[in-house]
């Protein structure tokens, strides 16, 4: 039996993604406690009619029930069938787009900010993300989009697929990237912020972007890690690796690391990878 299980962040898209599922003879289930995914999985495995792709959606809708996830994916294992993660996700900004544009709230704040809710829930799904097969964010995908990109990835073998990169820039007085893959220390540029004409200013503008990418060790700095990134990427692509966080931390996140991030994600699309920009603390 094929088990897929899809998880992720409330409004990154995990009912589309099911529907995908469905169209390619997955046999679903939408918000089902994780206790009772092994019970689920026997059931379809013993059924009269031949059912061998499964799908089943899981998130934080369960409540206390998500938090059997870990022991019910162990019990699939000593049950002897084998199952794989899908991780939705997409940027904090596009989810709170979702939830406005639906007029919405977040599953775990009712009546609370969406922000607030969403921080908890990269909280709780940090560890189930860390162990996920895939990872698709959704942030720049549409419908169709989605669908090339799981089609891309898994249903018919990802055996030419590329990685998903994410570049990040944060401020490290917010904290720091918790899911970076790779995060680099930018602070050692001339800062912005004390030019009174840029203060006000963000890195996407082209004021600022001359001032930070017109330092020799600027441009110096974004060389090496783009010659790392090159020489890394291959053999994450290798070791099955589907998405890759670089993080770029300046001090409040809201001029250098900007950016840098956009000079970064900018060379790595020239370069024919797969990326998206997330500005994380430039709101």
């Amino acid at each position: 039996m094929e088990l897929l299980v899809i998880t992720g962040m409330s409004g990154a898209g995990k009912s589309q993604a099911m529907k995908v599922m469905e169209d390619e003879g997955f046999y679903c289930m939408d918000n089902l406690p994780p206790a009772l995914i092994p019970k689920f999985a026997e059931l379809c495995r013993e059924s009269t009619k031949t059912i061998d792709k499964v799908a089943v959606v899981v998130d934080i809708r369960g409540g206390e029930f998500f938090d059997h996830l870990f022991q019910a994916l162990d019990d699939l294992i000593i049950m002897g069938i084998g199952y794989k993660i899908l991780f939705l996700d997409a940027s904090d900004s596009v989810l709170i787009k979702r939830y406005k544009e639906l007029r919405r709230p977040h599953p775990l704040i009712i009546e609370g900010s969406i922000s607030h809710g969403i921080k908890m829930e990269r909280e709780m799904l940090h560890e189930v993300k860390k162990r996920a097969n895939y990872i698709i964010d959704t942030s720049k995908l549409t419908l169709g989009m989605l669908r090339e990109e799981m089609s891309k990835v898994f249903l018919e073998g990802g055996e030419d697929r590329k990685i998903s990169i994410s570049v990040t820039s944060f401020g490290f007085k917010h904290g720091m990237l918790l899911d970076g893959d790779l995060v680099f220390d930018v602070r050692f540029i001339p800062n912005p912020f004390y030019i009174p004409e840029l203060k006000p200013l963000t890195g996407k503008t082209d004021e600022v972007s001359k001032y930070v990418l017109n330092w020799p060790q600027t441009n110096i700095f974004i060389t090496k890690v783009i010659d790392l990134l090159e020489f890394l990427i291959p053999y994450y692509v290798t070791e099955g690796k589907t998405q890759l966080v670089i993080g770029i931390g300046c001090t409040g996140g809201y001029h250098r690391s900007v950016a840098i991030a956009e000079r970064i994600n900018q060379i790595l699309e020239d370069h024919g990878h797969r990326t998206i920009v997330i500005h994380r603390d430039l709101s």
